[in-house]
């Protein structure tokens, strides 16, 4: 391997490689080719804003992997990833967002000119950056291959953390933390949102100490008031008001690596029904946290979590985590294991999770979440450090 910029050493890409051509050798896949971006750079490091075009990872059982993209992204590509420059592969730019022609064709034809016209290959089909019209020309295009659907092999591999993945995190937390206390110090009534948010978003990328920080894969949810009842809406240039909740929905961001983290906070008393459904809430994450032990399940944690909340009347339907860890937008979830009933993936050292369980009521909602490492025994470390409780502001 030749010096590169990617993240990692040899000994950890090997890692991920090993573990990946294992899960295909058990699937029968003979070719895995990668669309999603955050597997393509756990796999190679490659790192761009790139996956608005067609690009991906060719993964055969030996050899190094290819990245595969636009021919103006290589040179990102060369900056980026591991492999060496013949492991770089660009279509030219008629391909792109063209009406006569895919880059799809282009993919077909370096995949039969390396052997594989008539591989069984795996595309990850359920992917947001692999189109329909994608699947449909690489079919036609090989038409002596078999596509199988490997939708989420690679993402299971991410699942248990290494060392140095779980360092990148900690190091997010430190910038998580960060912005969640600046979110609160700085709310205030009449405090215009866009401004408060502009604020949070400038401390994230300036990072903590030498840790400059990276674009989060989800942007700042900071909805106020009623607002707040839903749970993905972002911000507006309403002025802050007294008697309202805010939640702040964020995540640090180191080489890719999160650590989500969410606080709400109060201006003025909050209603009776807020202030004890936040108590409820604080200890149901504490339940949850001595739950999520190696050997237990991803559902028993949620059982731990929702007595409390139950007890004063509180039904959530939801899950109440993901994994978390390397990700690229629109999603800083890993899009595998659920922390919900019916979910019974075993808890193993390593594993890292956004525990979230938010509480979207009538005109009003409710957000204490913590980013958690599944030790080697007892319960689960917290990777931020931020009072966990609603806060009230006069």
């Amino acid at each position: 391997m030749r010096p590169y910029a990617a993240p990692f050493d040899a000994a950890e890409y090997n890692r991920r490689l090993d573990a990946t051509r294992a899960a295909m050798d058990a699937a029968g896949i003979d070719l895995l080719f990668v669309t999603d971006p955050s597997n393509q750079s756990w796999l190679t490091g490659y790192d761009g804003w790139s996956f608005y075009v067609h690009q991906g990872v060719i993964l055969s059982l030996d050899g190094d992997p290819c990245w595969w993209g636009r021919m103006q992204d290589t040179a990102g590509a060369a900056r980026t990833v591991w492999m060496p420059e013949a492991c770089i592969l660009g279509y030219d730019d008629r391909y792109v967002q063209s009406a006569t022609r895919h880059p799809m064709q282009d993919l077909a034809a370096r995949l039969i000119g390396m052997g594989q016209g008539r591989a069984r290959i795996g595309v990850e089909m359920d992917n947001y950056y692999y189109s329909a019209k994608a699947h449909a020309v690489l079919e036609t295009a090989l038409p002596d291959a078999t596509l199988v659907d490997a939708t989420a092999l690679v993402n299971w591999r991410r699942l248990v953390k290494s060392p140095p993945e779980i360092a990148l995190m900690r190091r997010a937390a430190r910038i998580s933390e960060t912005i969640a206390r600046q979110a609160i110090e700085l709310a205030e009534p009449g405090l215009p949102k866009n401004h408060l948010v502009g604020e949070v978003m400038r401390a994230a990328v300036r990072g903590v100490g030498d840790d400059w920080g990276d674009y989060a894969a989800i942007v700042p949810l900071m909805p106020s008031g009623t607002d707040a009842a839903a749970p993905h809406l972002t911000w507006n240039g309403d002025a802050m008001k007294r008697g309202e909740a805010t939640f702040f929905e964020l995540s640090g961001c180191v080489r890719r690596y999160h650590a989500p983290l969410c606080r709400t906070v109060h201006l003025g008393p909050p209603p009776e029904e807020m202030a004890r459904a936040a108590e409820a809430l604080t200890e149901g994450l504490e339940a949850g946290l001595e739950a999520a032990r190696p050997g237990n399940t991803t559902q028993d944690i949620a059982a731990a979590l929702h007595a409390p909340l139950k007890r004063i009347g509180i039904h959530r339907p939801n899950r109440c985590g993901y994994p978390v860890g390397l990700s690229y937008p629109p999603d800083w979830g890993e899009r595998t294991a659920s922390l919900r009933k019916g979910d019974l993936t075993v808890l193993e050292p390593g594993m890292t999770f956004h525990f979230m369980p938010g509480i979207w009521m009538e005109g009003w909602g409710l957000e204490t979440t913590e980013t958690i490492l599944i030790r080697e025994s007892g319960p689960a470390e917290t990777l931020c450090d931020l009072d966990r409780k609603l806060f009230v502001k006069p």
